[in-house]
């Protein structure tokens, strides 16, 4: 039988602040929507723009971080796979499908507006070096005032 494969990225802002829950077992889980906006070409020939809503569920130490970084309208990026579950609400069968998040890129700028994006996989968010400066999402490093002697590099 062949494997099949599940992978899912996106990228858009929240549609709410993130929701932190726990199952009965104590496991941490969170909840939050996308908005993804896109462009079309209509039937009339001028562009359209249309906007998709996701939901997306990130489990353990990821969705700590989700609810601690993250709130309504930050931008974001998503990688993770599609799940479909069904249950039964007053009678009535329910199904929906959503994306559970294996990684969340935190994008813009964070609460102390410095504009750095942190990671959500298995590492915890890094800072840059006490002596590094940080500037549209790129660390320079500080190296003084010397200048650089070309006979000092190895290539």
């Amino acid at each position: 039988m062949a494997r099949s494969f599940n992978q899912v990225i996106l990228m858009g802002n929240l549609t709410r602040d993130p929701e932190l829950r726990q199952t009965p077992n104590g496991q941490n889980v969170c909840s939050f929507s996308l908005a993804l906006n896109r462009s079309y070409k209509g039937s009339d020939g001028n562009w359209q723009e249309a906007t998709d809503y996701i939901d997306v569920v990130a489990w353990g130490p990821l969705g700590e971080r989700v609810a601690q970084y993250l709130s309504k309208g930050r931008p974001c990026l998503v990688n993770g796979r599609l799940q479909s579950r069904s249950w039964e609400q007053e009678g009535q069968k329910r199904s929906k499908v959503e994306v559970v998040a294996s990684d969340v890129t935190f994008l813009g700028a964070g609460q102390g507006g410095d504009g750095g994006s942190y990671s959500g996989g298995s590492s915890s968010p890094a800072s840059p070096k006490p002596s590094a400066k940080k500037k549209d999402d790129v660390v320079i490093e500080d190296i003084g005032d010397e200048p650089i002697n070309l006979d000092d590099i190895p290539f």
